[in-house]
């Protein structure tokens, strides 16, 4: 009788993709050499692929309902700048009433979507530093960049819907460290209550 013989070569195992839970639909590649991982490669974004070739086929009311899968967690806030451009380019006036009520939304929005984050940071609580240069440089937006030492926020730079007849202050951090990540998100929960009374 002869013994079995054991393979030496590596093996490459695809894994996903994953849930959102994950934080983002993505896969991994991974190559193992036995149990041990040798090689590990994400391939990430697998939920906003192709969103403008989409684009290019559709009308802005069949479109709206794609964009919402950008951000599952605020999707007030990609409808809502999806809508405002063809306003403004068609100079189109939006009642204020609809514009508090957008606004208000928004804020609803942010909210929801700052107490879901809280959640899974917990889990990636100890991650490193993010200074506002390199904030800046990997695209980083929203309280990930305000917390990096950068006071920079849509709302107030762009003026979109009515936020600049309402009192709020841009909530942002020196220190660029999951702390200062947390911080801003809770003051801008705050803030957002501030707009909605």
């Amino acid at each position: 009788m002869t013994a079995p013989t054991t393979r030496k070569d590596l093996m490459i195992v695809n894994m996903g993709p994953q849930h959102p839970s994950m934080h983002d639909v993505y896969r991994l590649i991974v190559t193992l050499d036995g149990e041990d991982v040798v090689d590990c490669e994400p391939i990430l974004s697998y939920l906003h692929r192709g969103m403008e070739k989409i684009a290019e086929n559709r009308t802005i009311i069949q479109y709206l309902p794609y964009v919402t899968r950008w951000d599952y967690l605020a999707t007030m806030f990609t409808e809502a700048k999806t809508i405002n451009g063809p306003e403004q380019l068609g100079n189109i006036q939006v009642p204020k009433r609809a514009s508090y009520i957008r606004v208000i939304m928004l804020e609803l929005s942010r909210k929801a979507s700052h107490l879901l984050w809280l959640g899974p940071f917990m889990a990636d609580i100890g991650v490193g530093i993010i200074g506002g240069d390199e904030a800046l440089n990997w695209g980083l937006s929203g309280p990930m960049l305000r917390a990096s030492r950068i006071e920079w926020d849509l709302r107030k730079v762009d003026h979109y819907e009515s936020y600049e007849e309402f009192d709020w202050q841009v909530q942002w951090q020196r220190e660029g460290d999951s702390l200062a990540r947390y911080l801003v998100r809770i003051r801008e929960m705050t803030e957002s209550i501030k707009i909605i009374q």
